[in-house]
């Protein structure tokens, strides 16, 4: 059996994956921005770029790190027993800084002061809501997926449900703390306030909390962690 990857390189791995994911939504964002003034072609393209960056970012740190690549995942699997409590502190921070390696990166490449915060106000109640709702689906793909033993598809799962969730969402589907708290620097089509960047992160959160505990009570028979496509290393960890 091959040697686990140390902690420091599986939080490297998280980093890099959030810095990518993180990349392409901003960056398709602005892009998007300047080529047309449809709204709704715009949402398009973003929701595109951010589906298949996320399947490919899945797929590309998944068996290093487990490809957890959101605060929401890396809490709710430790919930679940397939992840140790101590390492969380390493991942998220791991992945906020990968957040804003993407951002900042995103903003250069468009020729954009490297940080700039987002004025764009995202608040109210429906909001707050679509976060619940969209976070809750995610993270019922995944455990469907896991539970199912269908880890394999994960990574096409959750791509193309997170595209479908940027439109049927009024929130356009954030369902991340991290990316939600990168997306704060930069003042562009996809930023958000810091003032509304707090509401969203606790709904975000409570919405993975929620389809934890269902599944947990929806598959009790099924083991809480599955297969090496989906969980790796004998701690256990998912690979979304």
């Amino acid at each position: 059996m091959a040697a686990e990857p140390s902690l420091p390189r599986r939080a490297v791995a998280e980093a890099l994956g959030v810095a990518l994911l993180v990349l392409a939504i901003v960056g398709s964002g602005i892009a998007a921005d300047r080529l047309t003034d449809e709204a709704a072609l715009t949402l398009l393209i973003n929701a595109v770029v951010i589906g298949l960056a996320l399947a490919a970012a899945i797929t590309a740190v998944g068996s290093i790190s487990g490809a957890h690549l959101n605060p929401a995942v890396t809490v709710s699997v430790a919930m679940e027993r397939g992840f140790p409590w101590a390492e969380v502190p390493q991942y998220i921070g791991a992945q906020l800084v990968g957040a804003l390696i993407g951002v900042v990166s995103a903003n250069l490449v468009f020729e954009l002061p490297a940080i700039t915060i987002a004025e764009t106000t995202r608040a109210g109640a429906a909001l707050w809501l679509s976060e619940f709702v969209a976070t809750f689906g995610l993270l019922t793909v995944i455990w469907g997926a896991v539970r199912l033993r269908a880890g394999a598809h994960v990574a096409v799962a959750v791509g193309a449900y997170v595209t479908a969730a940027i439109w049927f969402a009024s929130s356009t589907a954030f369902a991340n703390p991290a990316v939600t708290i990168g997306r704060i620097f930069s003042d562009t089509f996809t930023g958000i306030a810091p003032v509304d960047a707090v509401p969203f992160v606790l709904a975000q959160l409570a919405g993975a909390g929620a389809a934890t505990l269902l599944f947990r009570w929806l598959a009790p028979a099924l083991p809480r962690v599955a297969d090496k496509a989906v969980i790796s290393h004998d701690k256990k960890r998912i690979e979304p």
